[in-house]
């Protein structure tokens, strides 16, 4: 009967040795963004983002648990770890396809949740307690960071609010500012942001399916030479 490939089991145990150690220093980082305060406030992470935090904690700890499976079931040549670590893979491929077919079949409900979330935070430029205060500082370095005003509407946004759109003094008299307010809207800002990074999201999602297609390939296939042994 024919043997295991040496070059296929430890091309195998290298490539998912690389894959927990993803899965660990994801699982730590977002553990310490989640537990420490200072990194917290380093961060600038509030409450509002812990459900992403939660998100890289759950992701991390696949990664583990896969890279595991996979590194265990090259070196020992167990069919059992092999198979549950290509089922692991292959689930994570089909949710990747379908995020991405959601994402392209529900583009405009996305847009439309963007509007909705910016309008919510509509009152907040114009509010007077402690929280809206905060709120109206951080925004108001978003908007001398990219030379914006406003959330959709400029300067209207911040209503009688004095602190609203108001130029650094570099960028007087330059084509982002007028009449010592920035021009572009905020919303125009995120928008091109999302949109110019799209490409880049795009490259990391085949990069990282490509990977995924390759670890199939390699668990199926030491899986069918043990299987033949």
């Amino acid at each position: 009967m024919a043997g295991v490939s040496s070059c296929m089991k430890y091309s195998m145990f290298i490539f998912n040795f690389l894959f927990w150690v993803c899965g660990c220093i994801i699982l730590g980082v977002s553990i310490w963004l989640r537990v420490s305060k200072s990194a917290q406030e380093e961060f600038k992470i509030d409450s509002s983002l812990f459900s992403g935090v939660d998100l890289l904690i759950a992701v991390g700890s696949i990664i583990m648990v896969l890279g595991f499976l996979g590194c265990c079931g090259a070196m020992k040549e167990s069919q059992c770890m092999l198979l549950l670590f290509f089922i692991g893979l292959l689930a994570i491929l089909l949710l990747q396809i379908v995020a991405g077919i959601l994402g392209a079949v529900y583009k405009s409900q996305i847009e439309q949740a963007l509007d909705s979330t910016l309008q919510e935070k509509l009152s907040a430029l114009k509010g007077s307690s402690s929280t809206d205060k905060e709120f109206q500082t951080s925004f108001h370095n978003f908007e001398k960071q990219y030379k914006c005003c406003g959330l959709g509407n400029g300067k209207s946004d911040w209503g009688a609010n004095p602190v609203g759109c108001a130029c650094d003094q570099g960028d007087i008299g330059t084509d982002v500012c007028r009449n010592n307010l920035y021009i572009k809207s905020c919303k125009e800002v995120i928008i091109d942001f999302l949109k110019n990074n799209m490409i880049i999201v795009m490259g990391i999602a085949f990069g990282l399916a490509f990977v995924e297609v390759l670890g199939l390939v390699f668990s199926m296939s030491l899986y069918c030479q043990i299987q033949r042994k």
